[in-house]
């Protein structure tokens, strides 16, 4: 298992913000190049062309919330699948208020890869999950940014 976690600060209300980031369809909404092919407040499905040296094809991925209590953390658990590959990650954020906006505690694990991302060494894997975190998070701050 790899552990992920930070912190992330937005200038808007603590029930926007929460609103939004406890919200499957808004975050898939969020993804560059995804096409979507369903998205609700608890569930959003997409499929991607990863940019992985390590996997060919696209990544069918599924964003299902899985306990929530609004206005102060909701918890997902995202699945992707691969050709010969998947991995199953739970996320978790809390929000509470900070600086006049919105302090956001983030959580997540890799709990379970299969395949041929047994094979990837774990210091890859952590670091291109490092990259796609980071780019998620700046379209996630861009579109909260735009209203």
């Amino acid at each position: 298992m790899i552990h992920f976690e930070g912190d992330k600060h937005f200038p808007r209300p603590v029930a926007e913000v929460a609103a939004k980031l406890s919200d499957a369809g808004f975050l898939v909404g969020c993804l560059p190049d995804a096409r979507v092919a369903e998205a609700t407040p608890d569930r959003a499905a997409w499929k991607l062309k990863p940019k992985l040296s390590f996997l060919t094809g696209s990544l069918d991925s599924v964003l299902a919330v899985t306990a929530r209590d609004p206005g102060k953390s909701v918890a997902y658990r995202v699945t992707a699948k691969a050709i010969g590959a998947t991995s199953t990650v739970d996320a978790a954020l809390t929000f509470r208020e900070a600086d006049g906006g919105t302090a956001v505690h983030w959580t997540g694990d890799l709990v379970e890869v299969t395949g041929l991302l047994k094979m990837v060494p774990k210091g890859l894997l952590q670091g291109t999950a490092e990259t796609v975190i980071a780019d998620v998070w700046a379209a996630v701050e861009a579109r909260l940014a735009a209203g």
